[in-house]
C-alpha cells in the first residue's frame, strides 16, 4: 500500500533553466496525481543558500528527491517520477 504522505525535495539554483523544467514537470505531475494518491509536499532547496547541499550537488542539479532519496538529477522523466510517488517505499 503506497504512504499517506511523501516529501518531494527538488534542490536547484537560480537561473538554472533544467531546474526551472524540473520545477515545471514537478508541478504537472504532482496536480495530475489520482485521487487517493499520497499528498506530496514540494520543497524547493538553493545551493546556493546552503554550503551543505552546494558541496553534494552542485555538478548535479537539478535534484529531485523523494522521502530524501535521490530520484533524478539533470532531467526528471514525468512517467518515472509518478511511478515513484505511486509506488510503495
Amino acid at each position: 500500500m503506497p504512504p499517506a504522505s511523501r516529501v518531494l525535495a527538488l534542490i536547484g539554483k537560480p537561473g538554472c533553466h533544467l531546474c526551472d523544467d524540473a520545477r515545471r514537470v514537478v508541478a504537472a505531475v504532482v496536480a495530475g496525481l489520482p485521487e487517493g494518491a499520497p499528498a506530496v509536499t514540494v520543497e524547493e532547496h538553493d545551493i546556493l543558500r546552503d554550503p551543505v547541499l552546494h558541496e553534494k550537488y552542485v555538478e548535479e542539479i537539478p535534484v529531485v528527491l523523494i522521502d530524501g532519496r535521490t530520484h533524478a538529477f539533470w532531467r526528471v522523466d514525468p512517467a518515472r517520477l509518478r511511478t515513484a510517488l505511486l509506488e510503495d517505499r
